[in-house]
Order: C-alpha cells, then sequence, then structure tokens
C-alpha cells in the first residue's frame, strides 16, 4: 500500500495521513510513504510515521519511506530514522 505525501507533511495531514492506513489490519500489511511531492517534513509527521510503524509492524523495512527530497532525507538521517525505516 502506497501512502503519497504533498505539500507539507506536518500536523494538517494527521486525520488524512491516520484514514490512509487504518482500514486495513494491524500487523497485516506493509506501506510505501511516497516523499517525492512533500515539500516539507516536521515533528508531528515524525510522528505520525512512528504511529504508521507500529501499525504495520515492527520490522525495520514494514514502512519504506521513499523518494524525500535533500532536506527531507537530512531530517529522517539526523532523526536516526533510518534504523526503523528502510529509506529510499
Amino acid at each position: 500500500m502506497t501512502i503519497k505525501i504533498s505539500g507539507r507533511f506536518d500536523f494538517s495531514k494527521h486525520q488524512d495521513f491516520i484514514n490512509a492506513y487504518k482500514a486495513y489490519p494491524k500487523g497485516e500489511m506493509g506501506f510505501v510513504v511516497d516523499l517525492a511531492e512533500a515539500e516539507y517534513m516536521d515533528s508531528s509527521a515524525m510522528g505520525m510515521l512512528l504511529q504508521l510503524r507500529e501499525h504495520s509492524s515492527k520490522v525495520k523495512d514494514s514502512v519504506v519511506l521513499a523518494n524525500g527530497n535533500d532536506a527531507i532525507n537530512e531530517i529522517l538521517k539526523i532523526a536516526n530514522f533510518g534504523k526503523l525505516f528502510l529509506i529510499k
């Protein structure tokens, strides 16, 4: 299942983001978060990603963070999200 993010990935996307994955049974599905159109990510977005990881499974590659721009990838790197997620 792919979840596409566009524009600012912040708290304003919270409900839409949760609705995108909550319909699927917990622990039974992997997700790709496509960040190609995301311009910005804040700490609330990072919290949402952690919630998604909890929902999907705690296995590192159960959630893939894909296509982030340089600024987003730097945020993910600083937060050590590479230890929790597969970043492409």
